[in-house]
Parts: C-alpha cells; structure tokens; sequence
C-alpha cells in the first residue's frame, strides 16, 4: 500500500525563516545550560598558535593609545528565536526601517541538543542532520522490522512498499506530528510483528496462527448434533453381508445389553443360505453375527453378536415417533456406500407417509407408514438410526425416493428424500423376533384390488386361486364389509391406495379396534372392526 501526503511537489523550495535578531548567527550554539557555561574544547589544527588575547586598548596611525570596548558575546542560537512572543511588524507593509532586537535574555532549557560552539576560526562543524520521517525502505507506515530479524513481505507495518511523503507547506509543528504518527504507527506495526514471530518460531517462520485452545476444553450443548453423534456413534454398527450370490453393507445399531443389533431385513438378505454377517463397531473390533430373526413385510430384523464384546454394549434410547412433529430436528448415522460412521442432519420433512419398497429383484415388497426426512440418506445408511434432537431413536432409515439408476447401472444417492420406519413400530416388531424369531401383523382379512386406479382401496371382487376376497368369519366380514367395496378411510386416516391401507393397518397391533368408512354404491358408509393377525411371512 503505498500513501502520500498533501503539500508543495518535491523540489520545491522550503519556506524562509523566521525574522531572527541582528546579532544571531547561523552556527551550532551551545547544548549547555545557560547557567553553567562551558569552554569550547581545543582545536588541535590551532595548537601552534598562541590563543587570541583580548585588549582593552588599541594603537592607531598617530600612535595613541585608543581605548576599546570589548565585542559584546554572541547569544547562543535558540529555536524559540524564531518565533517571538510579540508579533513583528510585516515587513511587506512596513513604512519604517525595522527597530533593533534587543538582546535575547536569559536562556532556557534547550528542546534540541545540540553540539557546543566551536572557537573562532576553527573549521565549521557540518550541521546535525535533522530527524527526517521513513522513506520507502522502512515499510508501510513506518513499520519497524521485529527485533533479531526482518519480517516477512506482508506483515503489518514491514517490507510493504510505499511512496515517499511529501513535505507540507504547514511548517515544522506538522512535519513533527506526521513524524510522530509514523513512528507511532512503525513502533505498533513492528511490536506485533515482533510478538508473531516469537510465538510462531522466527522471522522466517509461517505467519499461520493457531490456536492455543485445548479442543478436550471446547464445551458443547447436550443437544448439539457434535454432542449426540459423539454419544451414539460407539453404539452404531456397519453391518457386511456375503452369501454366495450377492453382497452388501449396511447398518444396525445396539438394541439391548445382550448383543442384539437392530437393523433391516433386506441388509441381511444376502447372508441367508450360508452366508456370513460381520459386524464392525466405530472403534475398528468386528464380530461374526447370526440372525434372529426378519419381517419382511416390516423389513425389519434382528442379529445377535456371535461373542461377547470387550466393551460393554450401551443400547441407544429409543424415543416415541408418535410425538415426532414435521420440522423436528433429524440426525441420521450409518455408511453410505461403505463410508462408516457418516452423521447427517435435516428435519422431519413428513409423517405417516406411506411407502412400499423392495429390494433390487422386487421380491421383497415392504410396506411402511414412514417418517420423511431430508437428512442426507444413501444406499449403506439402510438399518441406521433416525435420531431426534435428543439423541433418541425414532426411526430406523430403510428407503429413498431416488432418480433412477446412474449411467454405470448403479442406484443413485439421495435427492433429500428418505424414510425410516417408525421406531414405535420397529420396537415391537423387534420384540417379537427376539422372543418367537417370527413377526405377527396385523390383518383385516380381504384382498386388495391392486388394478383400481381411483381414490382409496377397492376390495377384490372375485376369488383369486380360491382366496376369497373377504376372509369368512374375519374382521372385515364381522364388520360387514363386501367385495367391491371401497375403502377411503382408516382410523381417521384418508386412504387414497391400496398401499396406503396396508401400511396404515401395519402401523396398529393385533386387536386394536379402528373405524373404517367405506363406498358402496355410491354411498358412503362407516363401521367399527377389531384387527387380526397373521404369523409369519409366508402365508
């Protein structure tokens, strides 16, 4: 940065003096105190000269004697000369010859130092160059170099290059406050560059601070997301599945105490028929897994470690996904595309959302009244937790809604659409394989007419290979419900798909009553039916 000061144009000439008494003169005075004077040293160019002897007498032409006043002493020079505590008449104005300056009083302390007076006739002393503001070389600003060595091009206040100031017309008082600006700002510059490069090693050091702040000190909120993943990423788990047609990753997490993990079913596919599950905590051990037991229909499943882990297993909370509201704060942990440990955040983007998902062969259709997030969710994030603002588990993450298969045939990532099973429904899903190693749904006994293209759920009105559309003696049929009949509400949830039913039924437990309006004819209609249940994927 270069800077400039305003005032005359280098090169032109300074301003002449102040008007100074008759008797001054140009030389050195001297730096002593007026009150104890001080001989002038000897000159050693006049050592063979005999001293100058003062006479009060003088011989003239006619050989009388004269007498001779001595030559009154020459004041010292003084600054204060030039600037009279009366004002001098102007002389360009003045009409009459200027009067006589009387002689100067007694000194004061002197402002300048300056060297003693010569003795006459001694060889003129070269005058003391006066004190002059940086010029380009000292740095912007004045800056002074650190002490011990230079600094680096770019530090405040050293090895910036500038212009050089100009002088101002305004006199000495400004040329002496601009200096003492400079200097101010040269000693400030030059202090700090100094202390930077004590604490980072050198003059040639990096200038990079860093900080001395001990990251062990740095204190988060309880309900940070820094806070939660820290807490719940030991009990995250990156579950590997190897059979002998297919492969995967995907993710579980510690449900209890007694090595239960719990995850989804289409994670685990691939190991079935002799396959091998490893599972591998965030601190690097890894343990062989066997199932305990899957759903498809809810793709949810069990594993249990095949040993004891070192450390002691610490389930994470599970909280209630009926109390999530849309807007909530969401923290998702799993591996997408095998990267473990991989936390994301978003919010609750929808509830009660119905899905129906499978896997890649369409074999395994699942059916969900899922929690929708925008939490960043990929392949490998399936079967990792959906975690609310308080750490707790309300969801396990099992599908998106994606674009397509990418170019290389491989599924695409997220688009901000994901969705977890809620954890109410995976918690007693779970509970249930763990205790029988088989899920029990909830049923109402009818066949869906899956060709209906309207609003709501048709019910099947022929037999399909002799499964009649309405069960005999099940909850629909004691409901009074008939073939062709439309279903368009749930509980007070609207149905707009079949689909939609399904997942809804599935959100309720075996037993569970619930009102259903339905169409018929045109009309609508409403009636009250108990839930029943089916054991086991396969029927």
């Amino acid at each position: 940065m270069s800077t400039e000061h305003e005032g005359a144009p280098e090169g032109t000439p300074s301003p002449a003096p102040a008007a100074v008494p008759a008797d001054s003169t140009d030389r050195p005075v001297d730096q002593s105190p007026a009150s104890s004077p001080v001989e002038p040293p000897a000159d050693p160019d006049l050592a063979g000269y005999p001293a100058p002897r003062a006479a009060a007498f003088e011989t003239v032409s006619d050989g009388a004697p004269t007498e001779r006043l001595p030559e009154p002493p020459v004041p010292p020079y003084r600054p204060e000369a030039e600037a009279p505590t009366a004002p001098l008449p102007s002389t360009a104005h003045s009409e009459s010859p200027a009067a006589p300056a009387e002689a100067p009083t007694q000194p004061t302390a002197q402002l300048y130092s300056e060297p003693p007076t010569q003795p006459y006739g001694a060889p003129p002393v070269p005058p003391v160059p006066p004190t002059t503001p940086p010029t380009a070389t000292g740095g912007a600003f004045g800056g002074q170099p650190p002490y011990g060595g230079s600094a680096p091009y770019g530090i405040y206040g050293a090895g910036v290059p500038v212009e050089k100031p100009r002088r101002s017309r305004r006199g000495t008082f400004i040329a002496v406050l601009a200096a003492t600006a400079i200097l101010a700002g040269g000693l400030g510059g030059g202090l700090g560059a100094w202390l930077e490069s004590r604490n980072s090693g050198g003059a040639d050091a990096s200038t990079t601070v860093s900080s001395s702040t001990d990251p062990k000190a740095l204190s988060r909120p309880a309900g940070s997301i820094a806070a939660i993943a820290q807490k719940a990423l030991p009990s995250v788990v990156t579950i590997e599945a190897t059979g002998s047609s297919e492969s995967g990753t995907g993710t579980g997490f510690v449900f209890d105490t007694q090595g239960h993990i719990l995850t989804n079913n289409h994670v685990v596919a691939p190991s079935l028929g002799g396959g091998k599950l490893t599972v591998k905590f965030a601190d690097g051990s890894s343990y062989g897994a066997s199932v305990v037991g899957r759903a498809q229909g809810y793709d949810v499943a069990v594993i249990k470690l095949d040993s004891t882990p070192k450390e002691q297993l610490v389930p994470l909370p599970l909280g209630d996904s009926d109390a999530v509201q849309v807007g909530d704060t969401t923290i998702a942990i799993g591996a997408p595309f095998g990267l473990s440990g991989t936390v994301t955040s978003g919010i609750i983007s929808a509830k009660n959302r119905p899905v129906a998902s499978g896997d890649e062969t369409g074999a395994q259709t699942s059916y969900m009244n899922a929690l929708q997030t925008d939490a960043s969710i990929n392949p490998g994030n399936s079967g990792g937790p959906l975690m609310n603002g308080q750490g707790q588990v309300i969801g396990i993450d099992s599908a998106i809604q994606s674009t397509g298969q990418t170019s290389g045939g491989g599924q695409s990532g997220s688009i901000g659409l994901g969705f977890a099973i809620p954890i109410n429904q995976a918690r007693w899903v779970a509970q249930q394989l763990i205790k029988t190693g088989t899920p029990v749904y909830p049923i109402i006994g009818i066949l869906r007419d899956d060709s209906y293209t309207g609003d709501g759920a048709r019910i099947n009105s022929t037999s399909v290979q002799g499964t009649p559309p309405v069960t005999p003696g099940g909850p629909a049929y004691k409901a009074g419900l008939k073939p062709g009949d439309i279903i368009t509400s749930l509980d007070g949830v609207i149905i707009d798909s079949g689909p939609t039913l399904v997942s809804e039924i599935w959100a309720h437990h075996p037993g569970d009553k619930v009102n259903v309006t339905f169409i018929r004819n045109g009309q609508t209609h409403t009636t009250t039916l108990t839930l029943g249940s089916r054991t086991g994927d396969n029927q």
